[in-house]
């Protein structure tokens, strides 16, 4: 089994996306898992950002360049353009400023990558509906009272963010994941109600 084969489904996308020998900044990084495949195998300068202390220590003992700091508080330590990505992985739906991290990303970095739950999933909407309960699902495996989850959005909701902070979505990808069964395909109609999760590359609009 190799790296990829480890890799969340969102991420083994993002590792598609990222041409070799990129300039990639993963905010909210975790241990470092897509670093090490975007450095290992496909050959990328790789720098990663997180708050947990216990990620950190991980991601430094893989050998990476990692730093502790809280998103909501900015980038004041990267000048504008200084990466070719940016990515934001999970992470979007968990900030408490969205709107902030998002313009930071994309001053940054000349591509953002993002990848979020769609909380316009049907069954999300089914759960709500029919069980008169928060739901739980899959993608959004948390309970109302521990999830980590403060911005519940959908891939709608997502263009509208893009558009009224400044960026433009160059490729929306939204995916219906059902990794217990190894299976990950594009939702090719209907998005916002079929796609669980959905990736999207964006950069800054050019004023």
């Amino acid at each position: 089994m190799t790296v990829s084969d480890l890799l969340r489904a969102d991420l083994r996308l993002i590792t598609e996306l990222v041409p070799e020998g990129s300039r990639v900044l993963d905010l909210g990084c975790g241990d470092g898992s897509l670093l090490v495949h975007l450095r290992d195998e496909k050959g990328c300068t790789v720098r990663g950002v997180d708050l947990s202390p216990e990620d950190i220590s991980s991601a430094l003992a893989r050998g990476l360049s990692v730093v502790q700091a809280d998103l909501d508080e900015g980038l004041p330590g990267y000048p504008d353009g200084s990466f070719d990505y940016v990515v934001l992985s999970q992470t979007l739906q968990v900030v408490r400023q969205p709107a902030f991290v998002l313009r930071e990303m994309l001053r940054v970095g000349k591509h953002g990558l993002v990848t979020f739950p769609n909380f316009g999933h049907w069954r999300v909407r089914g759960y709500l509906a029919f069980r008169g309960r928060m739901p739980v699902s899959r993608s959004i495996p948390f309970t109302w009272y521990d999830t980590p989850n403060i911005h519940h959005t959908t891939i709608t909701d997502f263009r509208d963010f893009v558009a009224a902070n400044g960026g433009e979505i160059e490729r929306e990808i939204p995916l219906v994941t059902r990794e217990w069964a190894g299976r990950v395909r594009p939702a090719k109609v209907w998005p916002n109600l079929l796609a669980d999760t959905a990736v999207a590359l964006v950069h800054r609009r050019a004023d």
